[in-house]
């Protein structure tokens, strides 16, 4: 008997649970991620709380976990319920924490969110200045991915008071938060 596009799901949730295998857990969550990227999931998806399992998994020192995590929620968060169901539940402090990442899908997923999560309410906190500081150090990557993105995010969601401001900023001071690795 095939099991129904929620059972399935459910079934995936409830492995990713029970199962004590760090393989398992990230084929699981890499599974989901791809799950949440089809609009017609996103209401199962809310039904079985995954948008809290991969907020949860952001805090992971497993980077694997972390990525897979991060692009699930980018593939949710196009969605107008899911973006306010992640900004209510305090989601931007961690999905900014994930631009310190040295894997880049995961800093690329976590730049490509901040842009989706970006509203009037949020903007404050998507484009806060530690943020703008480290979207004009991604700018300058010799990652062409990466200096687009963060380019496109300084362009279009920042005001270039917030850009002038992280700039002369940055100009007095050594410490940021360090390119991922390619």
């Amino acid at each position: 008997m095939e099991l129904g596009r929620l059972e399935y799901l459910q079934a995936l949730v409830t492995e990713f649970q029970v199962t004590d295998s760090t393989e398992a857990k990230e084929q699981v969550l890499a599974n989901l991620a791809n799950f949440a990227y089809d609009p017609s999931n996103y209401e199962y998806l809310r039904q079985l709380q995954v948008l809290d399992l991969f907020l949860d998994m952001l805090t992971e020192d497993n980077e694997t976990l972390v990525e897979f995590a991060m692009g699930g929620l980018c593939n949710l968060c196009l969605d107008k319920t899911n973006k306010d169901y992640i900004l209510e539940a305090n989601g931007v402090e961690p999905i900014i924490n994930c631009l310190s990442s040295s894997n880049e899908e995961t800093v690329v997923s976590a730049v490509t969110t901040l842009m989706f999560l970006t509203m009037p309410r949020s903007r404050a906190q998507t484009t806060a200045l530690p943020v703008v500081e480290c979207m004009l150090r991604f700018s300058l990557s010799a990652n062409t991915r990466l200096s687009n993105l963060a380019s496109i995010f300084l362009q279009d969601y920042c005001s270039p008071l917030q850009v002038e401001e992280a700039r002369n900023l940055s100009r007095h001071t050594a410490v940021g938060i360090p390119l991922p690795k390619d």
